[in-house]
């Protein structure tokens, strides 16, 4: 994480600038008020996403509250480098080891909540919410949707916060949002690799259509390698996929062409191993009536299909990482 530093005013007045040549430097634009009292130079300013500013905003925050201001939820979630998605970045978050002084404003909310030294992460020079800590306040307080993208995105980047994640459960026993963040978490899975893999598991569910194996790699019956595949049901002898627009490039229409072309020899491979291939996009994940329709017809023609000799589990492996078995 390489965010720009923000400069302070008290730093800068005690440095011998003066306030006439502060406000000159903001009227020109060669600083940038990024929070009060802090800002940062024009081009660094200019150069920030929402999720830097983000960033940087909260560590304003903490710089101006103190070191007990542990940054959390959301703006935890940023710092850990979590997917999210449509955040309400409007507010930064903090969690503060009292049982009472909880407010929002505009700009703020603060959570009144115990918190562990075990449970604070320093990273980018901010004290943050551990990342299993972070998920479970983010599974209390997010819609279900955005829980689980940003879980399954925490999970991936620290596959040991599992270990952690019962223990910040319990701390939660008596907030807002547990039961929710109790099942949200029972269904999170690092090995989702997009925020669409992560909400087409979610609709997966909802259809009633039977839980997948993830990232499975596929081996022809003398055992090359054809395909890592998204979502796998063996029995079924059914491959899913999620179309993200990562998987054919962007911009360059001769290099969008020739992974469309590699996607379909892909495909081709996988069929050709005796599987059917149920493929959805982003929108559908929006109206997967029509991809659970897509599934049961693939169900049905499979049925009617010989088995494959590559169905044998020899000849379908899941990938190395091995998340724990959950209780």
């Amino acid at each position: 994480m390489t965010d720009p530093t923000p400069i302070y005013r008290s730093d800068l007045l005690a440095s011998g600038i003066t306030p006439d040549e502060l406000r000159q430097a903001l009227r020109s634009g060669a600083l940038t008020p990024v929070a009060p009292g802090a800002y940062l130079r024009r081009a660094e300013a200019d150069a920030l996403d929402d999720d830097a500013r983000h960033r940087v905003r909260g560590r304003c925050v903490q710089h101006t509250l103190g070191w007990d201001a542990v940054l959390s939820h959301v703006t935890a979630a940023l710092f850990h480098g979590a997917d999210l998605w449509n955040p309400d970045l409007s507010r930064i978050h903090i969690t503060r080891d009292r049982r009472s002084g909880g407010r929002r404003t505009d700009n703020l909310h603060v959570h009144p909540a115990p918190i562990a030294r075990e449970e604070i992460f320093v990273v980018g020079a901010a004290a943050v919410t551990s990342p299993a800590r972070t998920i479970v306040d983010l599974a209390r307080s997010l819609p279900v949707d955005e829980a689980v993208i940003a879980g399954d995105s925490l999970l991936r980047r620290y596959p040991s916060a599992l270990v952690g994640i019962p223990a910040a459960l319990d701390g939660a026993a008596l907030r807002a949002g547990v039961a929710s963040a109790r099942r949200v978490v029972d269904f999170l899975d690092g090995r989702s690799e997009s925020a669409g893999e992560s909400l087409g598991r979610l609709r997966l569910r909802s259809a009633g259509i039977p839980e997948p194996s993830l990232q499975r790699e596929l081996f022809t019956p003398d055992g090359t390698f054809v395909a890592r595949v998204d979502f796998f049901w063996e029995e079924l002898g059914i491959v899913g996929e999620f179309d993200g627009m990562g998987k054919y490039g962007a911009g360059d229409p001769e290099s969008t062409a020739e992974s469309v072309h590699r996607e379909k020899l892909r495909e081709d491979a996988i069929r050709g191993l005796g599987f059917e291939v149920v493929r959805w996009t982003w929108a559908e994940l929006f109206r997967f009536d029509v991809v659970a329709d897509r599934f049961a017809r693939a169900a049905e023609r499979a049925r009617h299909s010989l088995p494959p000799t590559a169905k044998t589990p020899a000849r379908c492996m899941p990938r190395a990482t091995v998340y724990p078995a959950r209780g």
